[in-house]
């Protein structure tokens, strides 16, 4: 490459990070108290990463991963990126590029609903289906290796791509909690997609020296909560049905040595705290029911054991992303995912009764 070229790059590098800056917007997004029975004397906070602008937790992992890409000269102005995603991530990653002026494939199952075809294109993105059997992961490596291709590789990247010890969403969280007069928060409770996000967490907590506990919840279906309690990276299963979370594998951004704690939530369980969400004023996709059923196992345990304090946990998305799935009633129904029994008794034990027979218990202490 002539030196003149060189100037060139780093000058679209220097101008596409200024860009990325400027799309990032606004990160300070706000805290929620989730409410629970006084005498619990748990305060439930709640980080609300739906306000970013591209709608979702994933707003950050992908300005991380397209930043590093930028600064290490694998992203170029030439280049086309692509990645392994169906959900949030995608349409973060099409947000981003489509700000940069560049073209982004985002690698999906055949099976993908036509609605989050839809969110992703409209985002800037385009779709490459894979038929059942082919490997999303392979087809995003294979087509990343196509000149001037970047395979973004989310579930590899995700932990290695962010900063962890500051500039995060664990610094922003604790940073905010901190000005608002509310204690380091005793546990944050998170879904693992990549793993990424817990990893984060773990890492910053070591990093600082805080006593915070991190605990994963995990849907049915995916592989992590068995790969945590065996310590093993080869567990598989058969793949989650709650969008953003839980995986078929051991994604290799989660690290199950920095997880203290791993709750396997009913997907049912998931929708009804989603639900009750919604009937108190929280507008969330079913992933963040699966994050308030766990924090509420955590609050309630704490409770009986007579701890007192804060914990903490994050609002991922909002409901408008699956109109045709969790918030239409026939398609739980045909689903089997219609909350039912564990709605009402999810509100009988908010209204101050006993912690459901499917919750599962926490070790703390």
């Amino acid at each position: 490459m002539k030196h003149s070229e060189r100037q060139a790059c780093r000058k679209w590098a220097i101008d596409a990070i200024k860009t990325m800056n400027e799309a990032m917007g606004d990160t300070s997004t706000p805290l929620h108290e989730f409410p629970v029975p006084k005498e619990w004397g748990v305060k439930v906070i709640l980080k609300d990463e739906s306000v970013l602008a591209s709608g979702s937790l994933k707003h950050r992992l992908a300005a991380s991963l397209i930043s590093f890409g930028i600064c290490n000269g694998d992203i170029t102005q030439h280049s086309t990126l692509v990645d392994a995603s169906s959900g949030s991530t995608a349409v973060s990653e099409a947000f981003y590029a489509k700000a940069l002026g560049l073209p982004f494939v985002a690698v999906v199952p055949s099976c993908t609903s036509p609605k989050k075809l839809q969110i992703i294109e409209e985002s800037g993105g385009k779709c490459y289906l894979c038929e059942p059997g082919e490997s999303i992961y392979n087809k995003a490596a294979e087509l990343g290796a196509q000149d001037n291709w970047v395979y973004l590789d989310q579930f590899t990247n995700a932990s290695l791509r962010t900063n962890w010890r500051s500039d995060n969403l664990a610094s922003a969280l604790f940073q905010q909690l901190a000005a608002t007069s509310h204690e380091i928060p005793a546990w944050v409770i998170v879904g693992a997609g990549t793993g990424g996000t817990a990893s984060t967490i773990a890492r910053y907590s070591r990093y600082h020296g805080l006593d915070t506990q991190l605990c994963v919840v995990d849907p049915e279906g995916s592989a992590y909560y068995e790969a945590w309690k065996t310590n093993s990276r080869e567990i598989t299963g058969p793949g989650s049905r709650i969008e953003g979370i839980g995986r078929p594998r051991v994604e290799p951004s989660f690290i199950p040595s920095i997880v203290d704690e791993v709750l396997p939530i009913p997907d049912r369980a998931s929708v009804a705290g989603m639900v009750a969400m919604r009937d108190r004023g929280f507008d969330v996709g079913a992933s963040t029911g699966t994050n308030i059923i766990g924090t509420l196992a955590i609050a309630y345990t704490m409770y009986k054991n007579g701890i007192s304090g804060t914990i903490a946990s994050i609002i991922c998305d909002r409901s408008d992303r699956y109109q045709d799935s969790y918030c239409s009633n026939e398609w739980l129904d045909e689903s089997g995912l219609a909350p039912c029994e564990y709605l009402d008794e999810l509100n009988a034990w908010l209204d101050g009764g006993e912690m459901p027979s499917w919750v599962p218990v926490p070790e703390v202490n």
